[in-house]
């Protein structure tokens, strides 16, 4: 890893292939991975071909998915500098986010050497300008629905986000709750579920009534020990400062100054939809997350999500966010998964 910052590659094209001449060795084995594998992601997913030849890399292909290559390989390299980890998931958010926005230049631009590329023809990645920090890793949306959602869980006071597993509904907004706790906008952040899947399965569980719902929350715990320190969540949970309980427990209090979130929306009801969102006091924040494709409730009960849709509808200050199958940044096969059902649906 590079302990000065780093500076764009310097780029020139010769009209079959582009070159990027990079300034530190250490960071360009870094963004090439182990055995070259993140530059036969990025070959792979544009189909482009990359050569390594000391401290240049070559691109070759048609000139389109060339320009693309360039500024993924360039943003990856700055990001890099920031301390960012160059994984599977990055890259192919990187490539997303780069196909999304064309014709802007960024932060990412390489140097432009004799015979460059036309600006005008690379489609540039655009800093999203949506990261967010956290204690452990700052965390950047992967796709323009990602950006618009992130965008409004920090200027909404209520905010649904509706979609698919993976497609990093609960993990930003936890983020966002976590970004906005450490920096004093909020007192305590609170996260729930219903513990619809419990049911009379509950009760053979060993334990007290914590121990027996905690398997529930797990996701949720999951999330926020990504953002924060391991020891640092314990003692905020004991302080009260963090809670993770079942929906249930947030019948009859007001939650002021605090970061709320209701995961798994579509089980809870249309009554317990009510007492969530009616739970919201002054200077706090509240997000909806749901996939209206789980929806475990018994037959014959309305799924509280799909009410709010609809009766929150056109109501000020009150944000919906979507997302489809394109959104998934879990493993591509996820997203494969998710279209055949919906294909099988359609039917």
């Amino acid at each position: 890893m590079a302990t000065t910052e780093l500076s764009p590659p310097l780029m020139q094209d010769n009209g079959h292939e582009t070159l990027l001449e990079f300034d530190d060795n250490r960071s360009l084995i870094d963004l090439c991975g182990e055995y070259d594998r993140n530059l036969a992601q990025i070959e792979t997913n544009l189909s482009v071909q990359i050569v390594r030849r000391g401290n240049i890399l070559a691109v070759m292909g048609d000139v389109e998915p060339r320009a693309l290559a360039c500024s993924t390989l360039t943003e990856l390299y700055l990001k890099l500098d920031a301390g960012r980890d160059i994984d599977e998931g990055e890259i192919a958010g990187t490539i997303r986010m780069g196909k999304s926005v064309k014709g802007r230049s960024s932060k990412a631009e390489a140097r432009r050497g004799d015979g460059a590329f036309p600006a005008d023809q690379i489609e540039m990645f655009k800093g999203s300008g949506s990261e967010i920090k956290t204690r452990k890793k700052t965390i950047e949306p992967r796709t323009e629905a990602q950006k618009a959602y992130v965008e409004s869980l920090f200027k909404s006071e209520l905010a649904f986000g509706i979609g698919p597993a993976g497609t990093g509904k609960t993990y930003l907004a936890v983020a966002v709750g976590v970004n906005m706790f450490i920096n004093g906008h909020v007192d305590k952040i609170i996260l729930s579920r219903p513990a619809v899947e419990a049911g009379e399965r509950l009760g053979f569980l060993p334990g007290d009534m914590g121990e027996k719902v905690d398997p529930y929350m797990q996701p949720l715990y999951d999330a926020l020990n990504d953002f924060l320190p391991a020891k640092l969540v314990s003692k905020l949970k004991e302080e009260k400062t963090i809670e993770i309980a079942p929906l249930a427990f947030m019948r009859g209090r007001t939650l002021s100054r605090a970061f709320v979130v209701l995961d798994e929306a579509q089980n809870a009801t249309t009554m317990q939809m009510k007492m969530f969102l009616t739970r919201l006091g002054e200077g706090s924040r509240m997000v909806i997350t749901g996939d209206r494709t789980q929806i475990d409730l018994p037959r014959g009960v309305p799924s509280g999500l799909r009410d709010a849709e609809r009766i929150l509808a056109g109501v000020k200050n009150v944000d919906f966010n979507y997302f489809t199958s394109k959104d998934v940044v879990r493993h591509a096969l996820v997203a494969a998964i998710i279209e055949a059902y919906e294909a099988d649906e359609a039917k």
